[in-house]
């Protein structure tokens, strides 16, 4: 069976036969390479070149000739995964720069041409969801919302968090408003906190209907029923629509409170877990058995128990390995 692991970093099944070939018989002639994978001499020389291009083969000279052998696979793998980025890198750049294409597109219909969609109605969830992803990873500038929700479920923070925390990487300014009832819940204040600390900007206000989101100051999603999100959302590019939509939300958001002013600024690493989960916390990640972890923090069993289920709700984690890993990445143990 051909072997092309490496064909996601762009290197195609003969390559990489060769590529290992001459991992496993070092400074080897390549003369019959091409008898040896039953292929052409001008493929197999091709395939020769470009690993010596992306220099993951090397030729020396011998007594007997040139010889080749391969480069080492940490660095190998390390130069491939270099140049693969770079390429996707490009690649986007050339996509987020294609929206020009519509405007000559549309010119090919001529007359016939129909009037942009400024406002696109979607009532399944899953697209919706899909089209905030996508508008999410597109977005340049800056993300606002306007979120009324009284807790988060653990999926809805296991969905949100890698977006929120690739937009704050990329640098995107991320401004969200919600209900103070949220910081309540110990799973969604945590999260809160946490994309806080990464740059997020979150202020909080007594109470609010309006459910709003905002792509670079250009891209407006409302509920088609505020009381029920669940019937759909409208996506709305109209320049005068997005304009008063970021009016309201500017009106919301100047009313609102910044965070820290209304959580305690000495717990902001523990997430606001008491005393005793913070212990429980703690000893989870350095203990194997509840009993020994029990008996350390003079608790029954069963109350030991109970904090770990409730430590593995606040973290949104199904397992114990993840809530520790969850736990040390924002910095609580």
């Amino acid at each position: 069976m051909t072997v092309n692991d490496l064909s996601v970093l762009g290197i195609s099944a003969l390559e990489e036969s060769i590529y290992r070939h001459f991992l496993r018989n070092p400074d080897t002639s390549a003369d019959d390479i091409h008898l040896l994978f039953h292929t052409s001499l001008e493929s197999a020389a091709a395939a020769r070149d470009r690993l010596c291009e992306l220099r993951l083969l090397r030729s020396t000279e011998g007594e007997g000739g040139p010889t080749l052998s391969a480069a080492d696979p940490a660095t190998a793998v390390d130069q491939l995964i270099d140049v693969r980025l770079r390429e996707l890198h490009q690649e986007l750049q050339a996509v987020t720069q294609a929206r020009h294409l519509t405007a000559s597109l549309c010119a090919e219909q001529g007359v016939h041409a129909l009037p942009p969609q400024s406002v696109e109605r979607m009532e399944s969830i899953p697209q919706i969801r899909s089209r905030l992803d996508d508008l999410a990873f597109f977005a340049r500038e800056e993300v606002l919302s306007v979120d009324p929700y009284t807790a988060l479920t653990a999926d809805s923070i296991a969905h949100s968090r890698p977006l929120d925390l690739r937009c704050l990487r990329r640098g995107l300014r991320i401004r969200n408003i919600v209900i103070k009832e949220a910081l309540d819940d110990p799973p969604t204040l945590a999260y809160l906190r946490e994309i806080a600390a990464h740059g997020a900007e979150i202020r909080v206000t007594e109470e609010v209907t309006e459910r709003i989101i905002v792509f670079d100051r250009r891209t407006a999603l409302v509920p088609l029923d505020p009381s029920d999100t669940a019937r759909g959302a409208l996506m709305a590019r109209e320049t005068g629509l997005v304009a008063n939509i970021l009016a309201l939300f500017e009106k919301i958001w100047d009313q609102a409170q910044p965070l820290a002013e209304l959580t305690d600024p000495t717990d902001t690493t523990s997430g606001g877990l008491s005393e005793t989960e913070r212990l429980v916390l703690e000893s989870m990640c350095r203990v194997e058995k509840d009993e020994v972890g029990a008996r350390e923090l003079k608790i029954s069993v069963r109350t030991y128990r109970r904090h770990i289920a409730d430590l593995l709700r606040i973290l949104g984690a199904g397992s114990r390995a993840q809530a520790a890993l969850l736990a040390r990445e924002r910095g609580w143990v």
